[in-house]
Order: C-alpha cells, then structure tokens, then sequence
C-alpha cells in the first residue's frame, strides 16, 4: 500500500512542491487556497493540514484510513520493530552540553551570592526544562538494565 497517486488523484488543487511533495486544498474543511501538505517518505504518506484538521478527518474525507498511507512495518530476526531516531544527537548533546554549562554558572554564583534575581531562576529554569526534554528524547534509548542518572 502507500501508494500517493491513490490519495494525490482523489484531492482538489493539487500541485508539486518538491520531490515527493505537494500541497492541496483540504477535503476536510472548507479550503479557499491549499493548506494540506502531502509527502511520500519511502512509501509512508505523510499529510498535516495547516489549518488543523486531524489526519484521520482527512483521510475519512476522501474514503481512506491509515493502513492506505502506512506500508506493514517490518521486523527483525528478533521480532522487534526497527527504531527511527526521532533527533539529531548531536544537536540534543549540544544543546545539553551548553545548558548544563548555564547550571554550573548559576551553581556558582548561587555560591558566591547566595540569593539569585528573578532573570536568574528563569534562565535556570529554562536549562532545566531543556535538559529535561533532551533527557526525554533520549530516554528510548536507554537500556532497560541501565540506571537513570
């Protein structure tokens, strides 16, 4: 399955915006001028209406479901599915390198002065955040055994 001609033939307004992309009017809500993006992601069909219909609507709308745009997944000898990173690990780790850098610095002037400004605690809640959102994306990544520093 995933063939995009089956959902490309049945759209209004469709046009080319690259390889293995195209925008379309929105057979889910009224659309003057197209906002339904459509992508062929090695035979996954990827569609994201920019003004908020959710996939299935879209899909409801023109007579098709999720097993029309996504192939069977493939397993392994071990019968688990393969994993997509879903991030670039070098980003994450630098993002997480530079705001674990903003923590020490806070740490020590918290040390020095014993009082923070309010700027201060935000910035400090930011890296925080941050850090635990890289943390998060890479949590899949973990191994079961493994401990969680």
């Amino acid at each position: 399955m995933g063939d995009v001609t089956k959902i490309l033939d049945r759209l209004e307004g469709v046009r080319e915006t690259g390889a293995n992309k195209w925008i379309s009017c929105c057979p889910a809500h009224e659309d003057r001028s197209p906002s339904l993006s459509i992508r062929d992601a090695d035979g996954r069909i990827l569609l994201h209406c920019f003004a908020g219909c959710e996939t299935d609507d879209v899909l409801g709308a023109i007579g098709l479901t999720f097993t029309d745009i996504m192939p069977e997944r493939v397993s392994t000898e071990h019968g688990h599915k393969p994993m997509r990173q879903r991030f670039d690990a070098r980003q994450v780790l630098g993002c997480l390198d530079h705001e674990s850098l903003v923590v020490a610095i806070i740490g020590a002037d918290f040390i020095e002065r014993r009082s923070l400004d309010e700027s201060t605690w935000q910035r400090l809640s930011i890296a925080v955040g941050r850090i635990n959102k890289g943390r998060a994306e890479a949590a899949p990544l973990r191994h079961k055994g493994a401990v969680a520093a």
